[in-house]
């Protein structure tokens, strides 16, 4: 076996390899207006439901003084938003905006982008070598506690919606029974969404974990004044997390910022979990009525929520 000193020279070779091979010694970060200590950053907020600045700098070993001025920079440029911490009122609860949001999707599909190329170089077999090194050494390395919250919000993107229709027929026939019917609902939901898609008045919002997609929400416009809440879902394995109510809050916040009155949706009473999340972000129920659909007699429910 080597002796520590040639093991040392063997990370420093590996570590300056990498460093050029990744492209972080670059003045931006992956063509964009980021350093790479301002994208991190960034990817940390969109991992965050919101955060404080002294957490940020526990997370990324940061000084303090530094991540101070990347925030102030942040904050002009409109990325970021600050709201007083209910805990601590010397604190501030940091979140990104919409514009931050952007941002990170900009550069997670450049990053992405980017190490697919680089991955399509290697046959498949190799690619396994190499991941499986990887995830070696960050095991190896890394004695942190996983994250308590492992996922990220992002807008969608092409093959998201053939997904979100697969699972909410795969999903809602095994968990509840629902037929075929219920698939060409979805279909026709999300078909609708991308041949009249609105950004000033609509959004959807994906939820991803480690790169797999585990669940979705989507706002509608129904009109100038109402907006429409559709498709909430989250993968069971996901579930726990927070992920749904995270979604929802999210579109509650996007339908204010676009001035819709009153945002509403329709569910049926057997969908507990999901009738719990609109009672708690103020939902209220307005209408129920009995119907067959999907191959089931249900209770469908009309849910609305005062946005004034």
């Amino acid at each position: 076996m080597s002796s520590l000193a040639a093991r040392v020279d063997a990370v420093r070779r590996f570590t300056r390899f990498y460093t050029l091979y990744a492209g972080v010694l670059h003045r931006r970060l992956l063509n964009s207006a980021f350093s790479l200590t301002e994208a991190r950053v960034i990817y940390e907020l969109a991992h965050h439901e919101t955060a404080t600045a002294a957490e940020l700098a526990g997370e990324l070993n940061l000084d303090s003084g530094y991540l101070s001025r990347i925030l102030k920079g942040f904050e002009k440029q409109g990325l970021i938003a600050r709201r007083p911490s209910e805990n601590d009122g010397r604190a501030s609860l940091l979140s990104l905006t919409e514009a931050g949001e952007a941002a990170f999707a900009e550069l997670n599909a450049r990053s992405r982008a980017e190490t697919a190329a680089k991955l399509e170089r290697l046959s498949e077999a190799e690619q396994g070598e190499v991941v499986e090194a990887m995830e070696r050494i960050q095991a190896r390395l890394n004695a942190k506690t996983p994250r308590k919250v492992p996922y990220i919000l992002r807008p969608h993107r092409p093959g998201d919606m053939g997904w979100i229709v697969h699972r909410h027929a795969v999903l809602y026939s095994e968990e509840w029974g629902w037929d075929e019917t219920f698939e060409a609902l979805v279909a026709r939901i999300a078909a609708d969404f991308l041949d009249n898609f609105d950004a000033k008045g609509e959004h959807c919002w994906i939820a991803e974990m480690e790169g797999e997609v585990v669940g979705s929400t989507f706002v509608v416009r129904q009109s100038d004044k109402v907006a429409k809440l559709r498709l909430v879902y989250v993968e069971p394995k996901a579930r726990g997390l927070g992920i749904g109510a995270r979604m929802v809050d999210e579109a509650i916040r996007f339908a204010r910022r676009r001035g819709y009155r009153t945002l509403t949706l329709w569910t049926n009473d057997v969908l507990v979990a999901a009738r719990r999340i609109y009672e708690a972000a103020g939902f209220k129920l307005v209408k129920e009525e009995k119907h067959h659909s999907f191959g089931q007699d249900l209770v469908g429910q009309y849910w609305e929520l005062d946005l004034r």
